[in-house]
């Protein structure tokens, strides 16, 4: 695949008209069976979501915990793979791996000195390439944090809006 030809076009009109570049991604959740239970739609695919087991749900299936690493092991999947394309460093495979601590007490309010979210995440990737230099590999770890758009998104997070609409009836 040759990810420079299949980009340059974008990144010409990105740069002729900034405004072009500029995109809104919609995520929704509806309601599930139950309190703990949600659907989640995002993009083509649609999701059940289901609280923690830790905080009373029925711990069979992803909670938003596991769906915010979930994202961004995939951004740092796919971000690495096209990163390796264009640096031209042959792999034989990519895995990422993510894992985030969190203390359920804040999240039930059980203590205010608790933080609600997690504490801390960690990131391995797992690269086979047998003809990469260890600066190629740095290279590559480093091009591919810097633009994994969840992993910047939340080390530099954005304000978040929220409104409420009543729906009665």
């Amino acid at each position: 695949m040759d990810l420079r030809k299949i980009q340059q076009p974008l990144k010409d009109r990105y740069r002729e008209d900034p405004s072009a570049s500029q995109i809104t991604l919609t995520a929704t959740g509806g309601s599930g069976a139950s309190p703990v239970v949600c659907s989640v739609g995002a993009g083509q695919a649609l999701r059940e979501a289901q609280a923690h087991d830790g905080v009373g749900g029925p711990g069979t299936g992803a909670c938003s915990g596991d769906l915010l690493l979930e994202a961004l092991a995939a951004c740092a999947q796919i971000t690495c793979q096209m990163v390796a394309t264009a640096m031209q460093i042959d792999t034989k495979r990519i895995a990422v791996r993510v894992e985030g601590d969190l203390d359920l007490r804040g999240t039930l309010g059980i203590s205010r000195d608790v933080p609600v979210g997690f504490e801390r995440i960690r990131m391995q990737f797992e690269i086979d390439a047998p003809e990469a230099s260890d600066q190629d590999l740095d290279d590559l770890q480093h091009k591919t944090e810097r633009y994994c758009t969840v992993m910047q998104t939340i080390l530099q997070p954005p304000a978040i809006e929220t409104s409420l609409t009543r729906r009665t009836g």
